[in-house]
């Protein structure tokens, strides 16, 4: 059986309030569709600040799309932990762990753009002792029992769902990052494949008496389009594709590395790259039939803004031809 993965941001050019509405509204949809469907999975993200409305509020967003499902879990890849109220955000993912019965999981990272520590008037340059905190006082908020918190004695309540804590892990690529993780005990998700910061990870582990596990993106990881006829749908999807492409590179710097960074300039480009993939049908089932136990779309139906209507288009592909044919 194949798996689905749906990935959302919310992109929206020109962020024209009543398409941004419909737009949010259009991913619940789709999301209720993959719980009719028996589940998959649904990755969402965190960033401030951009022009395109790039997703704000992933705890709202995985709330609302646990609400309206059953069978879908949701993580969130990466909430930017350093960016928020430690207390508040162990509270909001505890009770949402209640509310889906432990369908959320949340990787916590550190981000990498300035701009988003300047507008929530937090430190760039100590961006790392406010992660180590901020995880400090989560994994402390999460036990239930009462903490001293800056000087203050606090608990936090309700328990969580799963225990002993929600799903709760770490990201990233670096050697910092790895040596974080290690240091708390917490699994950890790189963006990228990076075998040589993973095998430092588990060495810190040791070191530090602790047992973890990592995961990483696989090599061939790319995101999947549907539709019937390839090049019309490269001429219609390609430039919101390359919008989301252009605009997440913009934000990297030369020592990030993400599975989802293009180095694409143009719709050609992006195409003969392979991270985006536009397939007929039939090549998504003879993809997934290759693929055997570990088959996985990891679509993503309105990325950079598309109309919804292509993304319903790929959706309708998926249930009607796609995985009635895999069945």
């Amino acid at each position: 059986m194949v798996m689905t993965m749906m990935r959302f941001n919310c992109i929206q050019p020109g962020l024209e309030p009543n398409e941004m509405a419909d737009r949010y509204n259009a991913m619940l949809d789709m999301v209720q569709v993959l719980d009719e469907l028996g589940g998959g999975f649904v990755s969402l993200e965190e960033h401030h600040g951009a022009e395109n409305g790039w997703s704000s509020s992933p705890l709202t967003m995985a709330a609302a799309i646990l609400s309206r499902t059953k069978n879908v879990s949701v993580s969130i890849s990466a909430l930017l932990v350093p960016l928020h109220d430690p207390l508040r955000i162990a509270e909001d993912i505890a009770v949402i762990d209640l509310m889906s019965k432990g369908r959320l999981t949340v990787i916590g990272g550190i981000g990498y753009r300035p701009s988003e520590y300047a507008a929530h008037g937090k430190s760039w340059e100590d961006r790392g002792k406010i992660m180590d905190e901020c995880v400090d006082v989560m994994l402390k908020a999460w036990t239930g029992d009462p903490f001293e918190y800056r000087g203050t004695p606090v608990r936090v309540t309700p328990r969580s769902y799963t225990q002993p804590r929600p799903p709760f892990l770490l990201g990233g690529t670096s050697k910092p990052a790895a040596r974080r993780a290690a240091r708390f005990g917490l699994p950890v998700m790189w963006a990228a494949p990076v075998p040589e910061v993973e095998a430092y990870y588990y060495e810190k582990c040791a070191e530090y008496g602790t047992q973890g596990f990592a995961m990483a993106p696989p090599e061939t990881f790319h995101h999947t389009f549907f539709a019937e006829d390839v090049d019309t749908a490269w001429a219609q999807m390609g430039p919101h594709l390359l919008h989301e492409a252009t605009v997440y590179h913009s934000w990297q710097t030369s020592d990030i590395r993400s599975s989802a960074h293009s180095y694409a300039s143009n719709v050609d480009e992006l195409r003969a790259e392979g991270l985006y993939q536009i397939v007929s049908p039939a090549e998504a089932v003879e993809e997934a039939k290759a693929a055997g136990d570990f088959a996985m779309f990891s679509m993503h139906p309105l990325c950079g803004g598309m109309p919804i209507d292509l993304g319903w288009k790929q959706i309708d592909l998926l249930r009607n031809e796609i995985l009635p044919a895999l069945a």
